[in-house]
């Protein structure tokens, strides 16, 4: 199966008609650089609609969804190398990683439909209100005392290991260079 580079119109458009389009509003990931998880859960909140003060979970009061660019997503280790679905079909790297995330009920097909994915930064629906979801930043919180501390250690530790190899490196190169003299005056 060859990578999709473009979007196809006509089952981007599918089972649109299918949708309440009323009140709904239409929103715009961009998966670039986005690691796929977390992308992902972000993207299982705004279709069923937990982001909203109206929330009821036998309800599907959801967004549309449409994520770009699903071909330059990050994952983390060596899932790229070591997987290919990537190379297949990004979208549906995407689509089984939000439709796993969503709770397994009778809602969840017209929570799938809400969700629009596609490879490149091209889509259909530029006729209609389009905001962009901004993902919020990352939080990095500072080391705990003792991993800090182990980490001061294992750097000390190596530091001393280097100099060491440093000065045993200098004394090999003194007596080799006092031999190749004293070599040079009895020559």
């Amino acid at each position: 199966m060859k990578m999709l580079n473009s979007f196809n119109a006509k089952r981007a458009a599918a089972g649109i008609r299918r949708i309440n389009l009323d009140g709904l509003r239409w929103r715009v990931f961009d998966a670039k650089g986005q690691i796929l998880g977390r992308l992902a859960s972000k993207i299982a909140t705004v279709v069923m609609g937990k982001d909203k003060p109206t929330y009821t979970p036998n309800r599907d009061d959801g967004d549309m969804c449409i994520v770009l660019n699903a071909k330059d997503i990050a994952v983390t280790g060596r899932k790229l190398t070591d997987k290919d679905q990537m190379a297949k079909d990004p979208t549906d790297v995407i689509r089984k990683a939000v439709l796993r995330m969503l709770p397994k009920n009778n809602l969840r097909d017209d929570r799938d439909r809400k969700l629009r994915i596609f490879p490149g930064s091209e889509h259909p629906f530029a006729d209609r209100p389009l905001e962009p979801y901004v993902m919020p930043p990352r939080t990095v919180r500072e080391m705990r005392p003792r991993a800090r501390r182990a980490m001061i250690r294992a750097q000390k530790k190596a530091e001393q290991q280097q100099e060491n190899a440093e000065q045993r490196q200098n004394a090999e190169d003194m007596k080799n260079g006092k031999k190749s003299e004293a070599q040079e005056e009895s020559a």
